[in-house]
This record gives C-alpha cells, structure tokens and sequence, in this order.
C-alpha cells in the first residue's frame, strides 16, 4: 500500500470522526461502531437511483435508448442541455407511459456566470433562464452549471473573490444590508424555484477549473445564495483528485445536494473498467449518512462493448451500494 493510499485512508477515517464530533454535539445522531456500515442515522433513508447521460446509451432513437435502460434497471435519464426547448415535446412523449424519469440536464447555455464582460455574463443568465424553464417543463431535478471552465477565464473572468461575491455574497453581511440586490445565483434560483426545478452547482477538478472544485465550498456558496432553487451536485471522477474524503465531502454537503454524476476512477470510463480502482463504497456511506434519494448518473465513456459494459457497470454499482 503506497503512503499516498494510506495517507487518503487516514484522512477519510479524520474527516467521518470530524463529521460525527460536529453532528454529536449538536444533539443529533453520532458515529455507529467501528466496522457497521453508516457513520450516521439518516433522517430519512436513502435509495438507490440509477440514472445516465442518454448519449452513453446505444441505440439510434430515444425509445430505443429507453427500452435498454428499463431492462437494465435504470430509473433516470439526463439529457444535456443545448437546444432543449425545442425538445421538450419530443421528451414528454418518449417518456409517457414509462418508470424512468428525466435526472437532470447537463448544461448547454451559452457563455459563463463569472465573466469579466458583462455582456458574456448576461448571455449566460438568460440562456441558462430558458434551459430551466424547459428543465422544469420535463420534470428534471436541475440544471447542471459549472461557473467558469479553465481556457475561459484566459478570455476574461472575474477574480475568485469578485466572482464568489458575484454569484453569492456572504449571508452574514447581506443580511446587514435590506436594499442589497439580487444575486445571480439568488436571480437564478428564483427562476428555477418557480419552474420547479434546481440550477445545480458543479465542483470540477483543477484540470477542468480553477474557480469551484470541492463540495463543501459549493454548499457554502448554496448556504450564502439561501435559495430553495439553488443546489450542488457530486462527480465521483472530479472527486477523485480534490476530495480527500468521499464521505466526508458528500455529509458536507448535506441536503444541498441533487445530483451525483459516476465514472471508473482512473480512465473515465463505465464504473467496473478500472478494475479494484472502481471503488464506491466510502462514498456510498456518505450519500446513505444525509439520506440521499436523487439519481446516481453516469457521465462516462466506455472502452468495451457498451451492451455488456453498462449491465455489469449497473451490476458493480449496486453490489457496493448494498456494501456500503
């Protein structure tokens, strides 16, 4: 076991005794006994949703990606988001009549929230307002939104602290202030909020950005925002390389969280493909500590044969599942 592996035990051992120590001292539910499954007694039980992005799925149409997707035990399906008005229609009626509901749409707006152009930044809000209302229109738990990807920000996106204020200003010092205007995640979330759907923050590794890349800093900015219609999600691949703790980051994410995206931990590719890498199970007592019932999604590629590679992927998830 190499010092880097058993310095991530150790520290996910720290961070669910952390969690426990916090929540005991509130009067809430402590640690169960070294070698039971939960850290913690969940308000509410946790379920099990399997979910995936529609172009991971074979097949040429829509009902043909559906057909595969029930007999392999789905429950949802994400769609991403470009041109998803004009959809809407052809989605509510591939899914009349059927268990499987839509998870959640992966972005497809135009520009990005923490631009230094104002124009850029408008473009993103109002093409993200029309991404949700069609969100909303085929029952999806949120739209997935990443504030800014690296390449971006070299054409121009606000300081780190200019943008976190930007998107959410701290809650202590706005509450101070009655005629402080609206957010943009405050902006956001009261057009989700009455579409009947979420926009949902999502942590990337600092390969991917440079501004969000940990759960507990996006239920911050969720904490700050203080809007129903504002939420984060989890990728099991970014959190690979910026959580020292599955566990620990999904508890810190409490009931902020949404949405939960899945891939193999070293390729990127159907959870299984990696081998003993594809290890779930630290996580999995997370997202069962705060009771969590949203969809699990893959948003991965798939270096075998898809037809036998998603069942057993679907296989090995819920195997852990039961482990953890």
């Amino acid at each position: 076991m190499s010092a880097a592996t058993n310095r991530r035990e150790f520290l996910q051992r720290t961070a669910a005794a952390a969690a426990a120590a916090t929540v005991g001292a509130a009067g809430g539910p402590v640690l169960a006994a070294e070698g039971d499954k939960c850290p913690m007694h969940a308000k509410k039980k946790a379920v099990l949703k399997l979910s995936s992005q529609d172009g991971r799925i074979p097949g040429k149409e829509l009902p043909e990606k559906l057909d595969l997707m029930e007999k392999w035990g789905f429950e949802g399906i994400e769609f991403g988001g470009g041109g998803l008005a004009k959809r809407v229609d052809g989605i509510k009626k591939a899914l009349e009549g059927r268990k499987i509901k839509v998870s959640a749409i992966c972005a497809g707006f135009e520009g990005w929230l923490i631009a230094s152009d104002p124009k850029i930044r408008q473009k993103a809000m109002d093409s993200m307002k029309e991404t949700l209302t069609a969100a909303g229109e085929i029952g999806s738990v949120g739209m997935i939104m990443v504030p800014s990807f690296n390449g971006q920000d070299k054409e121009g996106s606000l300081p780190v602290k200019e943008a976190r204020e930007l998107l959410a200003p701290l809650a202590w010092w706005t509450d101070r202030k009655t005629d402080a205007p609206k957010s943009l995640l405050q902006e956001l979330g009261d057009h989700a909020a009455k579409a009947g759907t979420t926009v949902i923050l999502e942590p990337l590794n600092r390969k991917e950005c440079f501004f969000l890349r940990q759960l507990a800093d996006a239920a911050a900015i969720c904490r700050d925002a203080n809007n129903p219609g504002v939420a984060l999600m989890g990728d099991f691949w970014h959190m690979t390389w910026e959580e020292t703790s599955d566990m620990g980051a999904f508890i810190s994410a409490g009931d902020y969280l949404k949405h939960v995206h899945m891939a193999s931990r070293r390729k990127r590719r159907m959870p299984g493909e990696d081998g003993e890498a594809d290890n779930y199970v630290d996580g999995f007592r997370g997202l069962k500590a705060i009771g969590y019932s949203n969809y699990i999604s893959f948003e991965c590629g798939c270096d075998g044969d898809p037809m036998e590679r998603i069942p057993a992927a679907v296989k090995l998830i819920r195997e852990q599942w039961e482990q953890a």
